[in-house]
């Protein structure tokens, strides 16, 4: 056995030594406009068939060359294609810079590669302005499959639907902005609540999106995937815009470069940005939404190896809201479609934001990132779900309320290496996420002014400690495994103010969860890659739950594979279809509704999601998603193991046009199909189909657009339920559809003029 040792090892010398007399190539990649590093560009050398993705600081390699002159072609969504011919010695290795300027989307640019683990999110990211979006959480609709629906007026965060789930505000989604957490864990509204409104849309610059459990970066909430929102490193140009729509809706955004050009020069670069929105909404009681929002941000990158970035950003917003209103309410005329059984609904929320990040490459090589962030958060909403049900004489209006600061830090470490002559890519992180929550509290009420009891109140600490693993080996220029450990420890701590007999004062709890995955890619061709991903994942319970909870009740696990074929049949076409699986261990989630919790057992989920994109024409593209689910309860008979809300047929496209004299537009459709609203699918959430659509004109500094939503003013209901509620003259309490309106046919002008400092 030891000879066996010493001849793999003086193999492994002899291997790294021939590598050493072979040439390699080095370069960096930036934005010509803003002189700031691509990251995710991706450079080729088509002899090869080799491909290396630029890294945080636009930088990429080639080794084990031979000597001679090679082709290589760097190419990026959104830019020109450069092209470059440089020949390579095995003294030295070749040096390139790359400066690439902006263009109009070309589909040819999308590599299929081993490498590229996810081409397709980058094309959602650029023909984000050619869609008709009010707000940055309406940015979620660009991850294919995705389906959103408001409920509760206009400050309210959206209910969320992927893949065969009712994630409800993020119970299986990850969310997160410039890599802070927006899942709020052990939220008085509900687990996992996200609320991407403090985000402005003008300043996000690409989201990035996977679908599944398999990301070693991903934790908490990543089951069904995660979608991290990243802001813009720096403004070309300044910018001053104002909009006004139907409904009383009125915007205004700012955006203004702090630094001039001799400081962008020097890679510095620093922007203010701020948001006012007011808007009515087509509700027969005004909802009265204020939304404000301001990001101050600042990038320097130092001595070509270090960036630091900091930021800090403020968010506020109040609103009323008619709720949803049950179906034989309209029937029977005692309320309009877009009336109320009890408008005095609404809420106001805060969010103040500290982040602060700095990435350096070290003398090795390898690419060393620092995160640290704070976050204040306030959170008051009124609800009214029964009506009377409950109370007749008062009415049920609920009120639930918190103030939480959030810290976190988290580090990751990567490494280019190379193991018995094979490429392997190795990262590891670790970090922490700490919430302070105060006064989380579940009342009743009335008119939002008179408290008529406590249901829950008291305080929340919830720690949750992460570190993991991933290797990525290249064994072939076509085949690529990954393999990582993901290890989390959660500390649950609930203190009740509302300490009843036989109930503790304080409760407390420690659960680890340990998560593996295994992702193989194989690119069949330069344009065909097939994979299989395999993992598991987790979304922990709310604190008041998980503190007296076993492991399985406080971290459930979530396990599942996606088989997928990423295909270009065409030099404009691009195709990626997968079928896919996931289980979960149990769906028990405390209902903040309500203050109980509600087991619903284990869960099976499966499906087949297809994207499509086209470049028909120099300046018209085509995008087209269908998603399909079968979501069951597996511990249920059949026929009454129907997961309510649970979608199972969903599509999304359209046509988009983008030309050099400045002209934009877009036709998109939305298409949800019906699905059960109760587990024995006695009563059936209803689907819709909109059409949307947006055009603009840029003439020298300014921009004209025009955005138009449900042109066919369709009657659909966007969120439904199955509640049991009482109104104020009936005698018993009836079960059925409750939901919230659609937007009906609304316009939006907008003009906008950019400006240079």
């Amino acid at each position: 056995m030891k000879k066996l040792w010493l001849l793999l090892l003086l193999c492994f010398h002899l291997v790294e030594v021939a590598h050493g007399h072979e040439a390699s190539i080095k370069g960096v990649v930036y934005n010509k406009g803003t002189n700031t590093p691509l990251e995710g560009a991706v450079v080729s050398i088509p002899l090869l068939e080799k491909i290396s993705v630029t890294d945080r600081f636009g930088k990429y390699a080639f080794h084990n060359l031979q000597a001679g002159e090679y082709e290589l072609r760097i190419s990026y969504l959104g830019f020109e294609q450069e092209t470059k011919t440089v020949a390579v010695h095995t003294n030295a290795p070749a040096l390139l810079t790359s400066h690439l300027e902006t263009s109009n989307l070309e589909l040819q640019e999308v590599s299929v590669a081993a490498k590229r683990e996810n081409p397709l999110h980058l094309i959602s990211a650029v023909d984000a302005q050619l869609r008709p979006i009010q707000n940055a959480q309406e940015m979620l609709r660009m991850v294919p499959g995705l389906v959103i629906a408001q409920h509760a007026g206009g400050g309210k965060a959206e209910q969320i639907f992927l893949r065969g789930f009712d994630i409800d505000h993020g119970t299986d989604i990850s969310l997160t902005a410039d890599g802070m957490p927006v899942n709020m864990v052990s939220h008085a509204h509900g687990q996992g609540y996200s609320d991407l409104h403090f985000l402005i849309p003008e300043t996000i610059e690409t989201v990035d999106f996977g679908k599944g459990p398999y990301y070693a970066e991903k934790g908490n909430f990543a089951t069904a995937g995660y979608a991290d929102f990243r802001t813009k490193s720096v403004l070309d140009q300044s910018m001053l815009k104002v909009e006004a729509g139907r409904f009383d809706t009125y915007r205004a955004v700012g955006m203004v470069n702090l630094l001039g050009q001799r400081a962008r020069a020097n890679q510095q670069n620093a922007y203010l940005a701020s948001e006012y929105l007011f808007n009515n909404g087509y509700f027969e009681s005004p909802q009265g939404l204020i939304r404000f929002n301001v990001l101050g941000r600042y990038q320097g990158i130092f001595n070509n190896n270090t960036i630091f970035t900091a930021s800090l950003s403020a968010f506020k917003s109040n609103w009323d809201a008619s709720g949803q209103i049950p179906e034989r309410a309209v029937a029977d005329g005692r309320i309009g479609r877009f009336g109320a059984i009890d408008d005095t609904e609404g809420g106001y929320t805060s969010r103040y934001n500290a982040n602060f990040t700095l990435d350096k490459t070290l003398s090795n090589g390898a690419l060393l990132k620092n995160q640290a962030y704070a976050v204040k958060y306030g959170f008051e909403l009124y609800s009214n779900f029964t009506f009377f049900l409950n109370d007749p004489e008062n009415g049920d209006q609920i009120r639930q309320k918190e103030n939480r600061m959030i810290y976190g830090y988290q580090s990751s470490y990567e490494q280019n290496l190379s193991f018995l002559g094979f490429p392997l890519r190795h990262k590891m992180g670790a970090g922490f996420r700490y919430d302070d929550i105060r006064g989380s509290e579940l009342s009743r009420t009335k008119n939002r002014t008179t408290t008529l009891s406590q249901v829950q109140k008291g305080d929340i600490d919830e720690l949750n400690a992460f570190t993991y693993l991933s290797e990525t080996w290249e064994l072939t220029s076509r085949f690529t495994v990954n393999a990582a450990l993901r290890a989390d420890r959660i500390f649950f701590t609930y203190r009740s103010a509302l300490v009843g007999e036989g109930t503790p004062a304080v409760q407390k709890n420690a659960q680890n969860r340990f998560s593996s995955k295994l992702n193989l890619t194989y690119a069949v061709s330069p344009v065909m890659q097939v994979y299989l991903n395999s993992g598991m994942g987790y979304h922990s319970n709310d604190t008041r739950v998980s503190a007296g909870s076993s492991g399985r009740a406080a971290l459930p696990a979530a396990r599942g594979t996606d088989l997928g074929l990423t295909f270009k049949p065409a030099n404009r076409w691009f195709l990626n279809t997968a079928v896919w699986f996931l289980d979960l261990d149990q769906e028990l989630v405390y209902v903040g509704d309500e203050g109980v919790v509600e087991p619903s057992g284990k869960s099976r989920r499966y499906g087949l999601d297809v994207s499509v994109r086209g470049q028909l024409t120099d300046y018209l593209y085509l995008d087209t998603d269908l998603n399909l689910a079968k979501p069951r309860a597996r511990e249920e008979e059949k026929g009454n193991d129907y997961i309510p809300l649970a979608p199972t047929i969903t599509s999304t496209g359209g046509l988009s046009f983008q030309n050099k004299k400045g002209w934009k537009a877009s036709m998109r459709y939305r298409f949800v199909g019906d699905r059960a609203a109760n587990e024995d699918y006695s009563l059936t959430a209803d689907g819709y189909f909109l059409l949307d659509a947006v055009a603009s004109y840029t003439f020298k500094n300014l921009e004209f657009k025009l955005s138009g939503e449900n042109l066919l003013n369709s009657n659909w209901k966007e969120a439904q339920f199955e509640t049991e509620s009482r109104l104020a003259n009936e005698v018993d309490p009836v079960s059925e559809i409750h939901f919230t309106p659609g937007t009906p046919f609304f316009l939006k002008l907008g003009v906008s003029y950019t400006f240079g400092l």
